[in-house]
Order: structure tokens, then C-alpha cells, then sequence
């Protein structure tokens, strides 16, 4: 007997360049001692910098960790059914702490906010709430691989790109905004809103307040949604600051209007707090049909009311929250100082960034052709020959072929100072015209391996590309 059609469909996207590097690097994964000539997980941005600022809390915060109130245990209290709604604690400090990362500049409601499981799971909802199978959501190109499954793989939507380019550093315009939304039309789309992430992933910039300006406008013209993906909002490293939307429509007297209920919010500690595991996420919109019918949603992807009740004494600590932020961004900046200046070395550059835990990195000069195929040529060098997992730009939409995402915060200097090594003597290898013993002596016994993926990961990674990408 057959599956269903939602069961063996193929658009998850779980067979993107993006993941599948994942793949190889799980079957040959570094290890300093047991496996030094591994490969290097670069395309997972995972913030593991500041762990050791969460461990001393804990540390001194005893209580929250063997979940105890005033010295008594609560465990009881906590192993029972809670309601779909949240703790109260936990959502008013968390609503805090997103105050906090925005300089406190906007404050949040918690009834406004829908926890969920991460940030996959928001996203996700919050499509279900607005939009229809067959309507479209335009994203700005280039964007999260994850989005292709977050936003379309059960909820029957359509991604329409804002195709971006580096002419002038990715940045969204008028005339892009208008282009995408015509293109839906043209395929007989009915587009329901516009997703950002701000900061950006891949891109590691955050919007201006031009481009957030020209995002509200557009959508109050068009009468449609936005969502504003800003779970990368605590890295922002260096100026320019980072505006949350909801700042713009403060400053602009939206509040209360109808646009007001139009824009929402996803956030997740997964970044800024280097807590993917924990699986803690949120909608925060103004529109109380959109809370309502998300909180009932959120039954299929709870956060445990232990998470809950950990973090919230996490959270409330307001000298630990403010401390830790400055120290994780300095951090941050630091690692990201470290791997610019390797690529440097290396005769590569980087767009300019200020925030996220990666680099958009321009290898279009290593090319061998400017197309697509010559890209995945080059992937498939740097993750079999150099050993290193980094995402290519077409696994995230890019429209210009070159571009690589290569994350910098999930590994040790050691280990980074180490990817550098390598990938700059593979660059000298191919400057010399010839080929350098330290990144190709595992090459002959992958040969076999990437001669059968090559046709399969190139077809794979661009099957439900639009023409226009290519």
C-alpha cells in the first residue's frame, strides 16, 4: 500500500546541496584526536561561544537547574500537563529579554506572544495562519535553505524570490519588490505576504531602515502581510544597530492601524543564546486572531514546561541577560575578525557584515565558469579535497553563482585557525596549477563517491529552482 502524497512528496527539501553536505560531514565528522583529517563542519551556525556564560549561572543559580523554588522542589508541579499558553513567568521574561536586545527601545506584550518549538515550528504556524495552499510568501533572495521545508513543505504555499544582487550588497529595492509580486501574479499566485529574516542568513547584514521603511510601504499598498525572522537579532556585532520592524511602525504611528496587525514577529533562543536543543521559539503579532489561532496551532510543538521554568529564572536575571549579550556580541565579532582576515589571507573576500554567526563569502573568482554546475564543481572540491562542509549560494537561491555561507561559531579557534590552514593551501594549490598533498590526499578514495553524487546533488539542488535563478 502507497504513502500519501504529503509523505513522498519531494519537496521538503531535505535533498538541497545544503543538507546534504551535512550528510557527508556526519560520515567523516573532524575530531581533533580521533579523526584530525575529518571533515569540518562550516554550513551549521550554531553559536558555541558562549556556553561557559551559561554554565557559570547555572552554576550559581542552583535551584532553576534541579527545579526548585525558594530551596522547595516544584518537580511535581512541573512533570504535569501545562495548557498550550506558556508558563506566565517564562513569557513575561522572555518578552524582557527581546525589549533588551533592542536596546529597549519597543516593548512587547507577552499575551502578544506564541511560544513554540524553535523557530521552524513559528514560521511554519504563522504561514498556516495567513496563507492558503497555492498562495505565495515572497523572500528576499538569498535566503535560508530551511525555508524551502518551513514555509512550503506542509503548508501547500508558494516562495516567490526578491531576486537580490550583489551590485549592491544584496540589499532589497522598489523595483525587486515589484518584480516578485507581478511574477506570482503572472503564475496566477495569490501573494499573501513578504518574509524577511533580519539579520540576515545567509548574509550576515542587517536590513536599514530604508529597506524596512520600503517594506512597509509595500505591504501597505498591496494589503498583505510581513514577517519579520528575527531570531539572529542578539548578534548583531558592530554597527549599524540593529532596528526591529516593530520599531519602524512605532516610529511611523502605526500602532493600532490596520497595517499594525499585519506585521509579525518569529524569534528563537536558538542563536542568541546558542540553544538550539532546547527548542524555544515565538510568534509575537498584534493581531489577536492570529495569537489565538497560532496558540492553538502550538499544540503540535510545546516547549517543555521544565525549559520553560529553566529559562525564565535564566532570563529575569536582568545583570545576567545584559552582560551576557555585550559578551557574546564582542566574542562574536572577534571569531568573525578571525575568519575574515584567514580568507583575506587567502585571497578571499567576504561581504561586509555586522551580525549572525557566518560569512557570505565570494569564491567567484575560483570558478571555473560562471554557471551553476562550475559552483557545485567547487563544493564538491572543498568538502571531499579540503574537508570542509560550507553551503553554496545556490543552496540558498543565490541568482549569481561563487557565493558560499561559512559559519565561524560553532568550533573552537583551534579548529577554525585549522579550516583556514586548509583552504588556503587548496588556494595555493590551484594558483600553482597543481595539486597540494595536505587537502588532496583523501581525494582518490572520495573520487568514487563524488563522481556518483555529482549528477545527483546538481539535479537535486536546482529541481524546483525558478528559470529565472538560473
Amino acid at each position: 500500500m502507497t504513502l500519501s502524497k504529503k509523505a513522498t512528496c519531494n519537496s521538503h527539501g531535505q535533498d538541497s546541496s545544503y543538507f546534504l553536505g551535512w550528510q557527508e560531514y556526519e560520515k567523516n565528522p573532524y575530531d581533533e584526536l580521533r579523526n584530525p583529517d575529518g571533515i569540518i563542519q562550516m554550513g551549521l551556525a550554531e553559536n558555541q561561544l558562549s556556553f561557559d556564560l551559561l554554565e557559570t549561572w547555572l552554576a550559581e543559580n542552583p535551584d532553576a537547574a534541579s527545579f526548585k523554588r525558594d530551596g522547595d522542589s516544584i518537580f511535581r508541579e512541573l512533570a504535569l500537563f501545562q495548557d498550550y499558553h506558556g508558563l506566565p513567568a517564562f513569557k513575561n521574561a522572555l518578552a524582557q529579554f527581546m525589549a533588551e536586545i533592542r536596546g529597549n527601545k519597543v516593548n512587547f506584550q507577552p499575551n502578544n506572544l506564541v511560544l513554540t518549538a524553535g523557530a521552524t515550528s513559528a514560521n511554519e504556524t504563522l504561514i498556516f495562519c495567513l496563507a492558503d495552499p497555492g498562495d505565495a510568501i515572497l523572500v528576499p533572495t538569498p535566503y535560508y535553505p530551511g525555508f524551502d521545508r518551513d514555509l512550503k513543505w506542509r503548508t501547500g504555499v508558494e516562495i516567490v524570490p526578491i531576486q537580490c544582487t550583489s551590485a549592491n550588497g544584496f540589499r532589497i529595492t522598489a523595483p525587486a519588490l515589484e518584480e516578485a509580486y507581478h511574477l506570482a501574479q503572472k503564475r496566477n499566485l495569490k501573494v499573501k505576504g513578504v518574509l524577511v529574516t533580519n539579520p540576515s542568513n545567509p548574509l550576515g547584514i542587517t536590513l536599514t531602515r530604508h529597506e524596512l521603511d520600503l517594506l512597509v510601504d509595500f505591504i501597505d499598498a498591496k494589503g498583505i502581510h510581513l514577517i519579520s525572522d528575527e531570531i539572529y537579532s542578539g548578534t548583531v556585532f558592530t554597527s549599524p544597530d540593529f532596528v526591529s520592524i516593530m520599531e519602524v511602525l512605532v516610529n511611523r504611528n502605526y500602532a493600532g492601524t490596520d497595517l499594525w496587525n499585519r506585521v509579525h514577529i518569529v524569534y528563537s533562543l536558538s542563536k542568541d543564546l546558542g540553544l538550539p536543543g532546547f527548542r524555544v521559539g515565538c510568534i509575537y503579532s498584534n493581531d489577536g486572531r492570529v495569537v489565538a489561532a497560532a496558540t492553538k496551532m502550538s499544540s503540535f510543538g510545546l516547549i517543555s514546561s521544565q525549559t520553560q521554568y529553566l529559562l525564565s529564572a535564566m532570563l529575569s536575571d536582568e545583570k545576567f541577560a545584559g552582560n551576557y549579550i555585550v559578551e557574546n556580541q564582542r566574542r562574536l565579532k572577534s571569531r568573525r575578525e578571525m575568519l575574515v582576515g584567514g580568507l583575506k589571507s587567502a585571497g578571499i573576500s567576504s561581504l561586509e557584515s555586522n551580525a549572525g554567526l557566518f560569512c557570505w563569502v565570494d569564491m567567484r573568482h575560483m570558478l571555473t565558469s560562471k554557471t551553476f554546475e562550475a559552483e557545485m564543481d567547487l563544493w564538491k572540491k572543498i568538502v571531499y579535497e579540503v574537508g570542509l562542509n560550507i553551503s553554496p549560494g545556490s543552496s540558498c537561491h543565490c541568482v549569481e553563482p561563487g557565493w558560499f555561507r561559512v559559519c565561524f561559531a560553532n568550533m573552537s579557534e583551534d579548529t577554525l585557525e585549522l579550516a583556514i590552514q586548509r583552504l588556503r593551501s587548496f588556494v595555493k594549490g590551484i594558483c600553482s596549477g597543481g595539486k597540494n598533498n595536505s587537502t588532496t590526499k583523501n581525494s582518490s578514495k572520495n573520487n568514487s563517491r563524488r563522481k556518483i553524487l555529482s549528477k545527483w546533488v546538481f539535479r537535486l539542488s536546482f529541481h524546483d529552482r525558478d528559470q529565472r535563478e538560473r
